[in-house]
């Protein structure tokens, strides 16, 4: 494509031998678009993009010399190649990737999930819906993108702006027709989704997370709520998009009246647009009846939990905003199984019931707490701790939580990146009252309630299992389905899921005594 019309929506600054009367070769033709220089081939387009550690106009010249036919900057750097300054290469990016790839969101039904928890799980009941619809569905989210039976690794949440428009291309090509996508709260305001065409988007909730990056929760609302009022209602599908929005969260009623599109709502109350009534919950699933518009379809779903709940209507009132027959929502949700890493059982239980999940963040972790305390026949020991180089405020709360829910609550190391493991779990402690929950020694475990200290995660999971009886809840919190760890020294394999089911397997019977 010409350089002139991938810049067709961007607005120069300032141009550098782009000037056709003197330069025959300035609207040179684009091969390929990239935003790291490593990748630049020869007739490719370098956008220079700042990043949180690199800054990508300090490669302009190796772009170059691998090649690139022009470069996109915001700031002028030296050189006498074809240059374009505009005030926002992220922007500028999501725009010309956009029209590189022939705009494939336009052309697809696409569907973006926003909020802290509840994505994921989503995410893949929608995709139940859909295929339940006889549609060819893609995801584009945490665990993984997928389509038509290949899986692809995805090391963010949503991808860049560039990777995401290639994604849905590739996706397009192979005749997906729906897409469902998780959309963080990063790529709103870095411009990831941008240009991108939603025929809805959905608001799970609203908690504590991610304050490292947005600082108040104010402002992390905020971005939220950009996704609907410029992102949903804006190019070709801007009339007809459609908001879905849960008003069991507190910040559902403000977002509804902040919508710049039509709305469907979810909830447990009656008046919601989609709502369930009449729930009965155990530690095996979930049933009741779903009410969509008034009519009443009873039921079952294999999740567990309130907030299961929620993702269940959230994904039933986007399928019901694009015209999902409210009967195939139902054999949708009954469809889904269960979700990676969320809620995920481990076998061989061994008379225990073992479940690793996701949950890191205060709401999650005591979300899936007080749905297992209400469940328990037992104990419920929960092992958890808390990543490093993120949002430190949320540490002693997540200390707090688990030591409140649980009988016993083993603290140990998440991911802790660049940090000291230690340090991370002292500041958890700092929400341990002991005068409630003491510290507990080793021989206390099988038998004492309180918290105990075992900063290697492998040790600390080997150690829930030991000190476990037929009967007891066990919960790994934290890394769900994520198969690595983060240390300061690098990444190594790490799969809570397989340390747990390793150790169950070790357990001798249902009155063994460890």
């Amino acid at each position: 494509m010409k350089l002139s019309y991938l810049l067709k929506e961007c607005t120069p600054l300032w141009r550098r031998s782009l000037d056709p009367a003197s330069d025959p070769g300035s609207d040179p033709e684009i091969t390929s678009i990239h935003n790291d220089s490593r990748d630049v081939k020869p007739g490719g387009l370098f956008i220079a993009v700042r990043g949180f550690k690199i800054d990508g106009h300090d490669y302009v010249e190796d772009a170059l010399e691998r090649g690139a036919a022009a470069v996109v900057v915001q700031q002028r750097v030296p050189g006498k190649q074809r240059m374009v300054e505009v005030a926002d290469t992220r922007k500028a990016m999501a725009s010309i990737a956009a029209r590189f790839y022939d705009n494939p969101s336009e052309s697809m039904c696409l569907v973006g999930i926003t909020g802290t928890n509840g994505k994921t799980t989503t995410s893949f009941i929608l995709e139940s819906i859909f295929a339940q619809a006889g549609h060819c569905v893609g995801v584009i989210g945490t665990v993984n993108f997928r389509y038509r039976g290949k899986l692809f690794n995805n090391p963010v949440t949503t991808p860049e702006s560039i990777d995401l428009q290639r994604i849905l291309a590739q996706m397009k090509a192979a005749q997906v027709s729906h897409v469902v996508m998780e959309v963080s709260s990063h790529s709103i305001d870095l411009h990831r989704v941008r240009n991108c065409r939603f025929d809805a988007g959905v608001f799970t909730n609203l908690t504590q997370d991610h304050l490292d990056y947005h600082r108040t929760m104010g402002r992390y609302f905020a971005c939220k709520r950009r996704f609907f009022t410029r992102i949903l209602p804006s190019g070709p599908k801007a009339l007809t998009a459609m908001a879905v929005i849960n008003l069991d969260d507190e910040k559902g009623q403000a977002l509804r009246d902040a919508a710049a599109t039509k709305v469907v709502t979810t909830g447990r109350d009656s008046r919601a647009d989609v709502c369930a009534l009449d729930l009965a919950e155990t530690i095996t699933g979930t049933t009741g009846i779903l009410k969509i518009d008034g009519a009443p379809y009873p039921f079952s779903s294999a999740l567990v939990g309130a907030f299961n709940v929620e993702n269940i209507l959230s994904a039933a009132g986007a399928a019901h905003a694009i015209g999902i027959d409210p009967q195939v929502i139902v054999r949708g949700i009954e469809g889904c199984k269960g979700v990676p890493g969320r809620l995920e059982r481990v076998e061989p239980d061994n008379g225990r019931h073992v479940f690793v999940d996701y949950a890191h963040t205060p709401d999650a972790l005591m979300s899936i707490l007080e749905t297992l305390k209400a469940q328990a026949p037992k104990r419920i020991i929960t092992v958890v701790g808390c990543g490093g180089d993120r949002d430190r405020s949320k540490r002693p709360i997540m200390g707090q939580i688990a030591a409140t829910l649980s009988d016993v609550a083993i603290i140990t190391s998440d991911n802790p990146r660049s940090e000291d493991p230690h340090g991370i779990i002292q500041e958890i402690l700092k929400g341990i009252d002991t005068a409630l929950c003491p510290e507990l020694k080793p021989d206390q475990l099988k038998t004492g309630n309180g918290f105990f200290v075992e900063p290697d995660r492998r040790k600390a999971l080997e150690l829930a299992v030991a000190a476990s009886t037929p009967g007891d809840i066990l919960v790994a919190a934290g890394k769900g389905h994520e198969t690595y760890q983060i240390l300061k020294g690098g990444t190594i394999h790490f799969d809570d899921r397989e340390i747990l089911s390793s150790a169950l397997a070790g357990v001798q019977g249902l009155g063994e005594t460890l």
